[in-house]
């Protein structure tokens, strides 16, 4: 039973940060939001009215990007202060603080099992951490100009980049070697993300366009240049079928990537629109602005779709995305949002929340397409060749076919998909084992170097 798609809604409307927000994430668990901002500080929204926001002081410049933990347990920020913290979510706020780089760190992400975080900064590199003791690992240092983003890929193998050189880079995370340089000639790409399936990744331009590129084939699968300012922002739907963008022409746009097409733009920010973000099961979508505001909407896309999301965030808790080896999840035809161009306005809406600040008791402190579709009726050039993985069925999707078609049982759909759960908990379980072995190794190789030396010392004490 088809079910019809409706325009995305304005929630609720959060002031309290004093100046520009930079950064929007939303929790695991829907109930809370946590924004940075360039007034220092980074705050933890809560989703129930009644509930207080905190305000966490303790970074003592602008802080450019937050993103929660897997779990939903901790928060990290990175700042222009050159340090990354990592906040407990709640009122008492505890916080570690490390220092990350020796230039402003752009961007700060988790791996999908929790274990690492990956930085971004105007030192022009990218180091990798441990979530546990912040410890550094490795850096990657191929970029020539300031690194603005980069995430790690759903499976945590690959890792991509984005910088100021107009270059996006693809990672290889074990061999530490840069596979491959996607080539920004008319701008560079201030945000990057990996679709869910791991098979694609998007760049949001400051040339007034998005970009999706095929990371296996490295050519470009969609080009939106719908904007007519640079785009700050974009989020995948973890359907994997929608992306959304946060430009500086005040607008948040979402594009249908099955059908290569502008479905919506949202007007609500006065001035620049600089980050957005979709919740992990694709329901809501949080927006922050020049205007010092944090905007919270529903989605309202095909209910079937935030289900099917909602039921593979359960089985698999923790992960995020998919595993490169599986498909992304694409509704069946009978249940596909149908293409839409149009325009919704909101009007602000007045909810200022209640705060509460807690600053830190150790350190307290405050291309060839050049058309940009913007009118009342809004469409993007269509697109010349879906990614592949929005052409591919879901096994779902292949069992309710076989079923209408030759009487295979439905009971197969739920199978199929069982399966491919367990593979990708299984792919997830060997990447922290193989994680946890890298440590022991580590660990044994600085045990024999400190009894070497211990030997040593003792030769040069008997001689002596």
């Amino acid at each position: 039973m088809s079910t019809a798609l409706s325009d995305p809604s304005l929630e609720r409307n959060f002031k309290g940060h004093k100046d520009s927000v930079t950064c929007v994430d939303i929790n695991c668990n829907m109930k809370q939001i946590a924004t940075g901002s360039k007034d220092s500080c980074v705050m933890i929204w809560n989703m129930k009215p009644q509930m207080r926001s905190y305000r966490l002081a303790g970074h003592k410049d602008a802080v450019t990007c937050v993103h929660f933990s897997p779990s939903g347990h901790l928060v990290a920020s990175a700042s222009r202060d050159k340090t990354v913290r990592l906040w407990v979510p709640s009122l008492k706020a505890e916080s570690t603080s490390f220092r990350a780089h020796i230039g402003t760190v752009r961007s700060v992400n988790f791996s999908a099992d929790g274990q690492s975080l990956v930085t971004a900064s105007d030192d022009k590199t990218i180091k990798v951490w441990t979530v546990h003791r912040q410890k550094f690992l490795f850096s990657l240092s191929q970029h020539i100009n300031w690194v603005r983003c980069a995430k790690f890929s759903p499976d945590g193998r690959l890792i991509v980049s984005s910088s100021d050189d107009k270059t996006v880079k693809l990672w290889d995370r074990n061999s530490r070697e840069c596979v491959h340089s996607f080539y920004e000639h008319a701008g560079y790409a201030n945000h990057v993300e990996f679709h869910p399936s791991g098979t694609c990744i998007a760049a949001a331009s400051t040339d007034n366009s998005v970009k999706v590129w095929d990371i296996r084939t490295h050519k470009m699968l969609q080009h939106y240049p719908v904007h007519s300012g640079a785009v700050n922002s974009l989020s995948f739907h973890p359907s994997g079928n929608f992306l959304i963008t946060a430009a500086n022409d005040s607008t948040l746009k979402i594009m249908d990537l099955l059908e290569g097409k502008l479905l919506y733009t949202l007007h609500g920010h006065q001035g620049p629109a600089s980050c957005v973000a979709f919740s992990r099961t694709g329901e809501y979508f949080a927006s922050g602005g020049n205007d010092d505001q944090v905007m919270v909407w529903k989605s309202n896309f095909d209910c079937t779709t935030c289900e099917d999301v909602r039921f593979q965030h359960n089985t698999a808790p923790g992960q995020q995305g998919i595993s490169a080896n599986s498909t992304a999840h694409v509704p069946h035809p009978s249940r596909a949002p149908k293409p839409r161009s149009q325009t919704c306005s909101v009007a602000e809406v007045s909810n200022t929340t209640e705060w509460h600040t807690v600053s830190h008791p150790h350190n307290p402190g405050p291309s060839s397409h050049n058309k940009t579709a913007h009118s009342q009726s809004i469409r993007a050039p269509s697109i010349h060749q879906p990614p592949p993985q929005a052409r591919a069925s879901s096994p779902e999707h292949q069992a309710q076919t076989q079923t209408s078609d030759g009487g295979v049982s439905s009971a197969l759909s739920s199978t199929l998909e069982r399966i491919v759960n367990q593979l990708d908990i299984l792919t997830q379980t060997v990447s922290i084992l193989e994680q946890r072995l890298t440590l022991t190794e580590d660990k044994l190789k600085e045990c024999l170097e400190n009894q070497v030396d211990i030997v040593q010392q003792q030769q040069l004490h008997s001689q002596g």
